[in-house]
């Protein structure tokens, strides 16, 4: 297959966050049809995207080069060092920087995580000539063009103090310095054009052409002039504000050769430096950090241990009755302590031992400095290991839930418990992890807040400065359901009156276009609401790491999902309003010498279920809606289990069964197991199959 001769080596991916405008999909696609044989991103301060790009980029066959363009301190004198102070400088310069090696890919995560956690709470992050001093192996450098710190010098008039900093980089960059042109149209890039081959060929530098593509194409112009009104609080009208130009789009290899064809050595210098560059992050194995034990045992024996101790003291708490003797409690012991050896083969097989030590440990831990800590959810809830080690409180044989639900060496993933904290101490939990295991290896992970359609259709309304009563009653025709969001063109093709607003008036049509482009960027970074790393190293050895400036919390750069594609496992620490309200309520009751026992409540409470069936249930945990409480009016719940079918009955498509099973359950309609094989399968829940157990 013919290579097209030019690489893309500057490219703001959409993880240019409001900057860039190409999805990570989009820009492989771009690659493949015009037979690139290779691409970098290097998107404004991060690497938010790169592991995402460089996995989609190699399985289309392309080659990726992981790049970052930062913000350089203009002066180190000025700047100090850039990583730790706090001083302003009045701008600052861009630099380049490649991956060409692991150990560059290395150093380049290094650069970056200390760019944000060491940063000043007042800016954004910046680096200084001296911060790179040491740290520059494995990495191609690119001057960028005028931005960059020889380009500012030169436009100062100060061409000694340009050729002193080039001189400075190529010594830093040794053979690994490249002088980049740019033509975007734009009169300084005219002007200093010339002083930067005078250098280049003066120092032997070799020249590098690149275009500087935030957007796939001129029909994105427009749109993405958009974005950038709304990253600024700004409007389309305003003169002053950041622009780019329609030239920096995603430009073919024929136009990029056409526009240098009296350089052509700028041009074939992107192959160059694309063959220069031989490595991408690529996925890897889970890796676990060690956890401490004690008398020389090792996880899998610890595990053991603690689990086949556990498992007694719940058989004592939950199991045994008085009534019983000796055989009794052997008998009822045996499906307990069966399952238990099951549980323990799979979980040592697998290598997960050391998950299920670290998640028992910082549940005791809360458990015992008075953190609530909720009884489990999810699959995790299946395993009579996990119940016996404390991380969850209900017992898995009495409810019938399956082990192979949640660990399966069948389908081989990592286990994922749902653990829920009060909100009000959930951070001091993930303190205690941090200080057990280090503050360098622990972080939460970030996520990545898109612009969704209804807020699309205000921001471009604003940015456009159309009337406000206007712009808001369009947004409001777009259907707001959380569960199942809708599309801003799946909202035009169904509702009619949108329709009609964007056939009749050109000013509606122009919105809707260019929200239509826009819809789906990211325009900001969160954190994830439960979503916590432990590595078995400095977490910046693995992957990248982001510091917001309003916050002092670490987190990943790459998403949940990349994050575990990098090797880290994911632990779940969510926040729950519902169990510091129940805390508070234990609190209140104590105080007036009234204790309660939550874990110890008892399931068959008539009263609790008067309550439900009434639809009293504000505050009751995922039992407040106005439709679940509806339900519970027309059920009239009288045991746990019902109110289990609810709350699993209740989302789109089980929902479809309520009716059913609430006229089975009343006898108004006959129950119909399918097979009379499936009867003990699907008697508790009236011949409907609503778990996947079932």
């Amino acid at each position: 297959m013919p290579h097209a001769d030019f690489v893309h080596l500057r490219v703001h991916s959409a993880f240019s966050l409001a900057e860039g405008a190409l999805r990570v999909p989009q820009l492989v696609e771009l690659c493949r049809d015009r037979e690139m044989p290779a691409v970098a991103i290097t998107d404004t301060g991060n690497l938010f995207g790169a592991l995402e790009f460089s996995l989609a980029a190699a399985k289309a066959g392309i080659q990726p080069i992981v790049g970052c363009q930062l913000a350089l301190a203009q002066d180190a004198e000025e700047g100090g060092n850039a990583f730790r102070s706090g001083n302003r400088v009045a701008a600052e310069d861009q630099i380049v920087l490649l991956a060409q090696s692991e150990t560059g890919y290395g150093n380049l995560l290094r650069i970056i995580s200390r760019s944000y956690v060491e940063m000043a709470d007042d800016r954004h992050p910046v680096v200084s000539l001296d911060d790179l001093a040491g740290g520059t192996d494995g990495l191609i450098a690119l001057t960028a063009g005028v931005a960059g710190l020889p380009g500012r010098l030169l436009a100062e008039g100060q061409s000694e103090a340009a050729e002193a900093a080039v001189l400075r980089l190529k010594e830093m960059f040794p053979g690994r310095l490249y002088m980049e042109l740019q033509r975007h149209g734009l009169e300084i890039e005219d002007r200093l054009e010339p002083a930067f081959i005078d250098l280049a060929y003066a120092h032997d530098i070799p020249l590098l052409a690149t275009n500087e593509a935030f957007f796939a194409d001129e029909a994105m112009y427009e749109a993405h002039d958009a974005l950038l009104c709304i990253s600024q609080s700004a409007y389309l009208s305003q003169s002053e504000r950041r622009r780019v130009t329609p030239e920096h789009r995603f430009k073919s290899a024929a136009e990029m050769r056409a526009l240098f064809a009296d350089l052509p050595e700028a041009i074939e210098n992107t192959l160059v430096v694309a063959r220069r560059c031989a490595f991408m992050p690529n996925e890897a194995p889970p890796m676990l950090p060690p956890f401490p034990t004690e008398g020389g045992r090792s996880e899998e024996q610890e595990l053991t241990r603690a689990a086949e101790e556990g498992l007694e003291a719940r058989l004592v708490a939950h199991v045994y009755t008085e009534e019983m003797d000796e055989a009794a409690r052997e008998a009822s012991a045996t499906p307990y302590r069966n399952r238990l050896k099951f549980e323990l083969e799979t979980i040592v097989n697998m290598g997960y031992s050391g998950y299920f030590l670290i998640v028992s440990d910082f549940i005791k831990w809360s458990k015992i400095n008075g953190v609530a800590v909720g009884p489990g959810r999810g699959s995790g809830a299946g395993s009579v290991v996990a119940w016996a080690l404390t991380i969850t409180d209900l017992d898995p044989l009495r409810f019938g839930l399956f082990f192979e639900r949640f660990l399966n060496p069948e389908r081989v993933s990592m286990p994922d418990f749902d653990i829920d904290f009060c909100q009000e101490r959930r951070d001091e939990v993930i303190h205690y992890v941090k200080q057990k295991f280090g503050h360098d290896r622990v972080a939460q992970i970030i996520t990545f807040g898109k612009l969704q359609a209804r807020a699309v259709v205000r921001d471009v309304g604003r940015v456009l400065e159309m009337p406000y009563g206007q712009v808001d009653r369009i947004a409001k025709m777009v259907p707001n359901n959380p569960a199942i969001p809708m599309t801003l063109q799946e909202a035009i093709d169904s509702e009619p009156q949108l329709q009609a607003m964007r056939d009749e008036d050109e000013t509606v049509s122009h919105l809707l276009d260019v929200a239509l482009k826009l819809e789906g960027l990211y325009r900001n970074s969160s954190t994830h609401a439960a979503g916590v790393v432990i590595g078995d190293r400095p977490l910046s050895d693995i992957i990248p790491l982001y510091r917001d400036p309003r916050s002092s919390t670490l987190t990943t750069q790459f998403s949940m999902k990349y994050v575990e594609a990098a090797g880290l496992v994911k632990f779940d620490f969510l926040g729950l309003k519902t169990l510091d309200v129940l805390q508070k309520a234990v609190e209140y009751l104590a105080d007036r010498d009234i204790e309660i026992d939550l874990a110890a409540l008892p399931l068959d409470d008539e009263k609790t279920f008067e309550m439900l069936a009434r639809g009293d249930t504000t505050g009751v945990f995922q039992c407040e809606s106005s439709g679940v409480r509806d339900v519970l009016r027309k059920l009239g719940p009288d045991r746990f289990e019902d109110i289990i079918a609810v709350v699993a009955l209740y989302r789109p498509g089980p929902m479809d069964n309520i009716p059913s099973y609430i006229s089975r359950k009343h006898g108004n309609e006959e129950v119909d197991y399918l097979h009379d094989d499936l009867e003990a399968c699907l008697k508790e829940t009236y011949g409907i199959p609503i778990y996947q157990e079932q």
